[in-house]
């Protein structure tokens, strides 16, 4: 019998199953043949790519078609403000720098303050247009390219949005939220229309610019319901529907079930935790693969696929024989449960030392990423 989960834009639950979530969706999986097409025009894969982290898409092939007619894509992706940003915000922002890079895309980056005052009760809209700008210095942090980056509060781009959130609006009815989102009456009416406004950003450069401009759009899978809303729509307009690449989730500390949660702190390591905050988050809640015993684990091995500081090392760690090694010797029971914690925690003091920099930095230069009404 098939195990349980949920997977929606608002709440992520169980063991989640990703080849079933690609039938369930009705995308595609990211196979050789299309990483090999990728290579061809980046010269190397991204780390997150040869792992299969990003493992389904939407019309990437029909993108490329398009970038390789000289119909270069623009990259679309954002962030719900609810809190401080944690490493697992960060996944698929880190791969939209790496394809802004290779590609030379533009991004528009969404801050969708208005979605999170909606959906979250406890947060007032002064507060989460406030989280929007402080999460802004992660994106910026990153290393995104000035001049090259778009951000946007919805709040403070409203006038921009709302013209043609109205066009999505039009065509979206309410019996397509409920299918979709699974919103009932007596939900507000706010939670029907939002996603008419996330959904403006895949068009937008296009309706700015006068003419069909192909959009990507790199996001964790649990948003994927918007954006078939979204590609329905658009395409109604006469604008491309965007293409769409997905990834996994970074798993909570506490287990490889599920994703981590801003709102529980054990299972999260923020941004703006002090390198030693975070080390001793990962050695008291780090969910461990290993035996229970010292000799058991030397006899035995441990279990990588379920062990949380090796599958976080999958996302952080790019030496691809390094993470083997670390897999093999865990698995053989050379490496123990305690050492390997240490090697994450090791990998993510550099990562965090460095990004925390990079915030600080980036308060100097926000505005210049920042558009406005």
């Amino acid at each position: 019998m098939p195990k349980e989960f949920t997977v929606t834009p608002w709440k992520v639950e169980g063991e989640v199953d990703y080849t079933r979530l690609i039938k369930e969706f009705g995308t595609e999986s990211v196979d050789d043949k299309l990483l090999n097409r990728i290579k061809k025009h980046t010269g190397e894969l991204h780390h997150m790519l040869r792992r299969k982290i990003f493992f389904s898409h939407r019309d990437l092939n029909w993108l490329l078609d398009e970038y390789e007619k000289g119909n270069k894509f623009y990259l679309y992706t954002g962030r719900g403000p609810s809190g401080n940003t944690h490493l697992g915000h960060l996944v698929p922002w880190m791969f939209t720098k790496w394809l802004q890079d290779k590609f030379g895309a533009e991004l528009w980056f969404q801050m969708t303050d208005d979605e999170k005052f909606l959906f979250n009760d406890k947060l007032e809209l002064e507060e989460t247009n406030r989280l929007a700008y402080e999460n802004a210095l992660d994106v910026i942090a990153l290393g995104f390219k000035k001049g090259k980056t778009k951000i946007f509060a919805d709040t403070d781009y409203a006038k921009t949005l709302y013209r043609q959130a109205l066009r999505v609006a039009k065509k979206l009815t309410v019996s397509t939220t409920k299918a979709v989102f699974g919103l009932s009456e007596s939900d507000s009416v706010g939670k029907h229309f939002f996603t008419t406004v996330q959904s403006v950003p895949a068009f937008l450069p296009s309706a700015l610019a006068g003419r069909n401009i192909p959009c990507l759009i790199p996001h964790a899978i649990d948003q994927d319901p918007h954006f078939r809303v979204t590609r329905d729509i658009v395409h109604k307009l006469g604008y491309y529907k965007p293409a769409a690449i997905h990834c996994v989730f970074l798993p909570a500390l506490t287990g490889p079930k599920g994703k981590m949660s801003a709102s529980i702190a054990e299972t999260a390591v923020y941004t703006t935790d002090a390198p030693e905050v975070a080390a001793k988050k990962i050695r008291k809640y780090a969910f461990s693969g290993g035996k229970d015993t010292v000799e058991e684990h030397r006899k035995h091995g441990g279990n990588p696929d379920v062990d949380v500081s090796y599958q976080w090392l999958r996302f952080f760690e790019e030496d691809d024989k390094k993470l083997e090694r670390i897999y093999n010797d865990y698995r053989s029971g050379k490496l123990l449960s305690g050492e390997l914690k240490e090697i994450l925690i090791e990998k993510l003091s550099v990562f965090l030392k460095r990004h925390q920099d990079g915030r600080e930095k980036a308060r100097k230069v926000l505005d210049s990423y920042i558009v406005k009404d």
